[in-house]
């Protein structure tokens, strides 16, 4: 996966989100082992009952992360967009996770979204078609 992450992108933290956002980080370096489809899956069953993130709390975690890791601050988009989802859905709430290519150069990456708007990347991330996705499911209004 590719595009790193602009040193601008850290934050600072309290000692709290500090440890919660190195724990996101460190179990999103054990997850990204598994297969695609058990990865999606965990993300899917872990994310049940989670509410919408908004793209400020989707941000702000994605920013943790990148502070207390360098892997996910640099190459490493995929283990950065596990990790900001399981920092938002320690929070109650859960983003978009989207993994997809582009074709000319071939690039795969790994982002997050927040109402189809993806977080925190730049705009080359349109370019890349989303071969799996995690979202939440659209729901119409209560009767």
């Amino acid at each position: 996966m590719s595009m790193s992450v602009a040193s601008t992108d850290s934050a600072a933290l309290t000692w709290h989100r500090h440890l919660t956002a190195r724990a996101a980080a460190g179990a999103a370096r054990l997850l990204i082992k598994l297969p695609p489809r058990r990865l999606r899956r965990f993300l899917e069953v872990t994310g049940a009952g989670t509410r919408p993130a908004t793209e400020e709390q989707a941000l702000a975690a994605r920013r943790a992360v990148v502070t207390v890791s360098s892997r996910c601050a640099g190459q490493g988009c995929l283990q950065r967009s596990v990790a900001t989802v399981l920092l938002c859905q320690l929070r109650g709430v859960r983003p978009d996770w989207c993994t997809g290519v582009r074709t000319q150069p071939f690039v795969a990456h790994a982002w997050v979204e927040v109402d189809g708007k993806p977080v925190g990347e730049s705009d080359d991330v349109r370019l890349y078609h989303t071969l799996m996705s995690v979202r939440r499911p659209v729901r119409g209004p209560r009767r």
